[in-house]
């Protein structure tokens, strides 16, 4: 074969095929558009959301380093920060050991001093002010400002309560500038200036490693040239400066790995990497579904135009290569559009993606991270170019004769005659026509359906989220109120206590019903059958915690095995043990130590007494316990718990209110642990349902936004399908015209078409809705302990009426634009 330099012939034959196909354009620069879109959404949440928590990690890891040296002098930061391997340095001091102001018991706050890369690293360059300078001056975070009733002014005084080396000294200070908190990190922060280290050297002295101090001791926030092998440039740069990273060595230095960098040790489970790889597959065949429809309709349109071709030399790869082209001149236009909506798009998503995720109330972050534009472009032109292979395929194999005689059956122009006893009526008509191509009729219907299927996935997921069953983990009582501390997760006994004040306050609002008291402390047990091994003493006692409970909390105990019997309970000589639960509400059995009627003697201060387990019963940390976990836990009725211990202080209060009170109890609640008693805090049901209505939402705004997505897909290639059809079959229209078919009826049997996919659409929706919700959504809720499964049919309720709306209007409009022509100049247009 001579090979012909017609390369050029073939641009300019593609680039004016190009150009005549205007309206195939437009619907496949929206199809291109919205399948970049999709990708780029998808792409744009995801790494939202990793920004996200990186940046709220870092935040809580204390600042964006690669890693920390700790509890260091002078003399040996300075050794460490000359290595060649750090880029920077960030000097930060610790000024005490606890801040001890009344009105921060619930927000844990540090006294530092920072240096200018050390403000960089943790987030904290001021926004308002300047950095402290003066002696006296400060810098602080602004809800730690708020809780100290310090307005955001230079010059604002403030008193600073300090323990500094186990002493109490108390401080004034003036504002100097301060910056805006991180709404998901819940400690204070307050810096000084280097005047004020200068000024307390004598008593900033590093006695670390002598007394645990933290008073004085450095840390040195280090960072590399990259996130790459921290850990092994950490352990070449502390080596080469002479000091090593094993514990117990003379010259041991204590180091960390910020564990906010993912690239240090993150790895994705087979379950995880399946499911990322079925979504981009989905949405890889959602795109898929139209492009390839809109080029094989434009294919088989042209279908004559390819076997001319043919006929004068052209070879079916300079074919396929024509509409290649065309399928790249389109992307051209498509993808950026589509990766510039897409971003934005999911931009708008990401924060109520992290609004249910563990870093709910972080800020939230959403670069234009080009890894996100170059996959999201990557991906839908790959899907471009799998969706024409066929049609440049199948335009390559035609041959001249098939091509003028082709009539969009599918089959060439073989054609299988049928007889009919009931004449040619629109319905039948119409029945055939959808049967003429079967393969893009199904295209259409699956395009169809699919957002159809997600939409009614998503509401059946989220209709899942099982309120009574993720309460009973969250709390047993409308409300439970404890000390600050309690809730922090920090309750110490007695300096914890809940005040007798606040119960009477709540016991005296209007609609309380009933409540009790929950008590705790500590104590040590010894028996021979325990199979306790954690905190386990020389002399073979072993630490444990102790509650008791009043009867509202004792009868809301879940009994595992053994009794209840409140009589026996009340003798003193019978106990219960504790046993922990999975996130679904089943008994672990190997949480506990003992079986029931092992015999144990318990020592709470200097009373003995020996009891015998009467049963077990399951401890919730949200409810009977303060969450502290010290192996065995037991709980007593309250009298014998008091008699026991001595100790009457109370941990915390349940108790229930009446439905029509409840909003207001809870507005008292929160004035009254703001104002009244700010060291006392609550929670209650109320917080809890708001979080799983918020999970709800979530699930239905991001599922129904991909669904709205695929839809708008389906819908245009359903629109196109038509529009084509009725384009390419102007001939035969006018042909059965011409013999006696009316306008009407002609309308009347584009309308069945229509009617007939919604019909088969809604059929094949209904099907693959209940087999996705049995397959993928039933399965999955029996992962997730606050689920429980339940199918929901009423979103097809209310989507496929829509769908016959779709159906019939769309053959409707698309017929009434484009009958402009009369029927003698449709029967001369082909010849």
């Amino acid at each position: 074969m001579i090979k012909v330099r017609n390369k050029k012939a073939i641009r300019n034959l593609s680039d004016k095929s190009f150009r005549a196909n205007k309206i195939r354009n437009i619907f496949a620069v929206i199809a291109i558009a919205l399948t970049a879109l999709l990708f780029t959404s998808i792409f744009t949440m995801g790494f939202g959301a990793v920004e996200s928590m990186q940046r709220a990690s870092m935040a809580m890891s204390g600042g964006d380093g690669h890693a920390v040296i700790k509890y260091v002098t002078d003399q040996e930061y300075e050794a460490v920060s000359k290595h060649p391997l750090i880029k920077e340095m960030a000097y930060c001091r610790i000024l005490c050991d606890s801040v001890d102001n009344e009105n921060l018991i619930k927000r844990r706050t540090e006294f530092w001093y920072y240096d200018d890369t050390g403000l960089k690293f943790g987030f904290a360059e001021p926004t308002g002010g300047h950095k402290p300078q003066a002696e006296n001056e400060v810098l602080a975070d602004t809800k730690t400002l708020e809780l100290m009733g310090v307005p955001l002014e230079v010059g604002a005084p403030l008193s600073l309560e300090l323990c500094v080396h186990g002493k109490q000294v108390k401080r004034d200070f003036v504002l100097a500038g301060w910056w805006e908190s991180d709404p998901g990190f819940n400690i204070g922060q307050i810096f000084s200036s280097r005047a004020y280290v200068d000024a307390h050297l004598d008593e900033l002295q590093n006695t670390y490693y002598q007394d645990s101090s933290l008073s004085g001791a450095v840390n040195g926030y280090v960072k590399f040239e990259n996130s790459l092998n921290i850990e092994r440039d950490l352990e070449t740069v502390l080596t080469e400066s002479g000091f090593s990273i094993e514990e117990g060595s003379p010259n041991y230095m204590a180091t960390g790995v910020n564990w906010a960098y993912m690239s240090t040790g993150v790895a994705l489970d087979a379950g995880m990497i399946i499911g990322l790889a079925c979504a981009l597959l989905l949405f890889v065949f959602t795109g898929y579904l139209i492009i390839y429809n809109i080029f094989q309709i434009s294919v088989l349109r042209d279908i004559r135009f390819y076997g001319l071709l043919k006929t004068v030399g052209t070879t079916g790869r300079q074919l396929r290569t024509i509409i290649r082209r065309q399928a790249l001149m389109l992307s051209l236009i498509g993808i950026p559009i589509g990766l510039l909506g897409g971003f934005f798009v999911g931009k708008a998503l990401v924060p109520t993606l992290m609004a249910q995720s563990t870093y709910a109330g972080s800020a939230v972050s959403v670069s234009p991270n080009p890894l996100i534009f170059a996959g999201a472009a990557v991906f839908a032109l790959l899907t471009v170019l799998i969706s024409t292979y066929k049609p440049g395929k199948m335009a390559a194999k035609v041959s001249p004769v098939e091509a003028v005689g082709y009539t969009d059956n599918g089959q060439g122009n073989r054609k299988k005659l049928k007889k009919s006893k009931n004449g040619a009526k629109p319905e039948r008509m119409a029945l055939a026509n959808l049967g003429r191509n079967k393969k893009r009729t199904l295209l259409v219907i699956l395009s169809l359906g699919l957002s159809i299927v997600l939409t009614n996935t998503v509401f059946t997921l989220s209709q899942s989220v099982d309120v009574n069953k993720a309460l009973e983990n969250f709390c047993d009582s409308d409300f439970l109120i404890g000390h600050a501390d309690l809730f922090n997760h920090q309750y110490d006994g007695e300096e914890s206590a809940l005040s007798e004040r606040f119960i009477a306050a709540v016991s005296g609002q209007e609609g309380f019903e009933t409540g009790g008291r929950l008590y705790g402390s500590w104590g040590s047990y010894q028996s021979k059958t325990s199979a306790q091994t954690m905190n386990r003493q020389p002399d073979g006692s072993c630490s444990t915690a102790l509650y008791g409970l009043e009867e509202f909390p004792f009868s809301r105990l879940r009994l595992v095995d053994g009794e209840l019997d409140a009589d026996k309970l009340a003798t003193g000589n019978y106990i219960l043990e504790g046993v922990a639960t999975d996130d679904h509400g089943n008994v672990e059995m190997n949480s506990a130590n003992h079986k029931v009627g092992d015999v144990l003697t318990l020592t709470c201060d200097d009373k003995v007494r020996e009891m015998t387990v009467l049963g077990h019963v399951v401890e919730n940390p949200n409810t009977n316990t303060d969450g502290s976990w010290l192996g065995s836990i037991f709980f007593l009725p309250s009298e014998v718990y008091k008699e026991l211990t001595g100790k009457t202080y109370v941990m915390s209060y349940a108790f229930n209110i009446s439905d029509d009170q409840e909003a207001g109890m809870e507005t008292f609640l929160k004035q009254y642990t703001d104002s009244a008693q700010p060291t006392m805090n609550y929670k209650s049901k109320f917080t809890a349902l708001a979080g799983l209505k918020g999970i709800q939402d979530t699930a239905v705004l991001i599922g129904g936004a991909l669904a709205l997505i695929i839809g708008l897909i389906g819908v245009l290639n359903f629109i196109n399908a038509i529009l084509t059809s009725i384009l390419t079959r102007r001939k035969e229209f006018a042909m059965l015209q011409s013999i006696g078919m009316t306008r009407k009826q002609l309308v009347k049997m584009l309308c069945f078409e229509g009617s007939y996919y919604a019909t088969l659409t809604a059929a094949s929706s209904v099907v693959l809705s209940i087999a996705c919700s049995l397959l993928i959504v039933r399965p999955l809720c029996g992962q997730i302990w606050f689920t429980s499964y339940h199918f929901v049919f009423w979103p097809l309720l209310i989507v496929l009426p829509l769908l016959f709306v779709l159906g019939i209007f769309v053959p409707l409009i698309a017929y009434h634009t484009t009958d402009k022509q009369s029927i003698v100049e449709r029967l001369r247009e082909i010849e």
